[in-house]
């Protein structure tokens, strides 16, 4: 479909609502996404941050990588890139929208206006020792900046890749939309870091959609800890037989921020197998919702599915909501799911502060014990080390 055409369905689709289901935590009044200029293109009024431009060495994760991609709204920066791997600006592919196609407000504008892309391949077989790294930057103060991502990750292929969102300064205004396309082919293994440390003044929506063959292995990481407000969806298809999709979750919310996860797991093959475990805490009067669906096919059967969110509340104006849901249309399955709500353990506050530790300390010390479980779960050091610094970073130190 011609870009004049998807900006017109973007377009005639209206913001959504409180009224709708999927948006009933989620209010977006007050937003304008017409109100930002795109793709860094200079309007009145929206100029760059000064002093700013591609850093490269500012990033979340410290770790040795097979190549590193910058983006900003002035475009990519690519550095050296290992022999036979495709790493390179997006400009259209076969696969290019077949996960994500445009049909809601979103990822309507995204897929009309779209500027800044990188296709990422690795061929059959290959094996990659040291991850590829892509970091977002928002750069202009408001500014929106729309990204797009495709990955395809051939048959028997084994690497890691690490995409992370950020903002220039920590008040930077902006409106940031991103649709990441995954291809697991037969065999292959892709483990996918996707972090989001955006300002707080920043709103932010992402719709990433993974498709996992046969006997191939998905391991996605996703950390939240940015943004003012806006809605992530994240949705494993499991099309092949014997097909996995991991996925671990954690985020940290407080002042007036507002997280939105919006989780699918699409049984499609039989003998396929999800696990998504999502914990967040939150401080302030911050909010959080989780929305998670596991729908099982007719065809599916021998489906192994298991979802779980949990909360910790550090404060008494802090809120979550959790909304698990099952669709099985198999009857030889197995699919459980569970959600939790909860407040600090003052008497394990008190024990520890009694013990010479300040509030801030003990707290620290009870959100390492809360998040320890899915930490866990993530195979890169660096990046499980770096998770936990930035959720304990959360807390003050007084």
């Amino acid at each position: 479909m011609a870009r004049a055409e998807l900006l017109e369905r973007y377009r005639a689709l209206p913001l959504p609502t409180t009224a709708e289901e999927p948006w009933r935590f989620t209010d977006l009044k007050g937003f304008d996404p017409d109100a930002f200029a795109a793709n860094g293109h200079v309007s009145q009024g929206h100029d760059p941050v000064p002093g700013t431009g591609p850093r490269p060495n500012e990033t979340l994760v410290e770790i040795d990588c097979a190549a590193v991609a910058t983006v900003t709204e002035a475009g990519i920066e690519i550095g050296s890139v290992p022999e036979g791997i495709t790493f390179e600006p997006l400009t259209e592919h076969e696969r290019l929208g077949r996960l994500v196609a445009g049909d809601d407000k979103f990822t309507a504008h995204n897929a009309a206006a779209w500027e800044h892309g990188l296709l990422v391949r690795v061929p059959r077989g290959a094996v990659l020792e040291q991850p590829l790294y892509v970091r977002i930057r928002n750069e202009r103060e408001g500014g929106s900046l729309f990204w797009r991502l495709l990955v395809i990750a051939e048959a028997e292929s084994r690497f890691s890749l690490i995409e992370e969102y950020s903002s220039a300064t920590a008040g930077l205004s902006g409106y940031s939309n991103a649709v990441v396309e995954l291809y697991v082919d037969q065999g292959a293994k892709l483990e996918y870091v996707s972090l989001q440390n955006l300002s707080r003044e920043t709103w932010h929506f992402a719709t990433h959609h993974g498709l996992v063959e046969r006997d191939a292995e998905l391991d996605w990481v996703a950390g939240g800890f940015g943004s003012k407000k806006g809605k992530i969806r994240i949705q494993n298809d499991l099309a092949g037989p014997g097909a996995t999709s991991r996925v671990t979750g954690a985020y940290f919310a407080d002042g007036a921020q507002h997280l939105d996860y919006d989780t699918f797991q699409e049984h499609i093959a039989p003998s396929t197998t999800s696990d998504f475990a999502f914990k967040g805490a939150l401080r302030g009067e911050a909010t959080a919702v989780w929305r998670g669906m596991i729908r099982v096919e007719r065809d599916a059967q021998k489906t192994n599915a298991y979802q779980e969110n949990r909360n910790l509340l550090l404060s008494d104006k802090a809120h979550a909501d959790s909304i698990p849901g099952l669709e099985i249309l198999a009857n030889d399955v197995r699919c459980t799911h569970g959600a939790t709500l909860g407040q600090v353990d003052r008497e394990q506050l008190f024990y520890l502060m009694a013990r010479g530790l300040s509030r801030g300390e003990a707290e620290r010390l009870i959100v390492r014990g809360f998040f320890q479980d899915v930490l866990d779960r993530i195979e890169l050091e660096p990046v499980r080390d770096s998770l936990a610094a930035a959720l304990e970073a959360r807390i003050p130190q007084a």
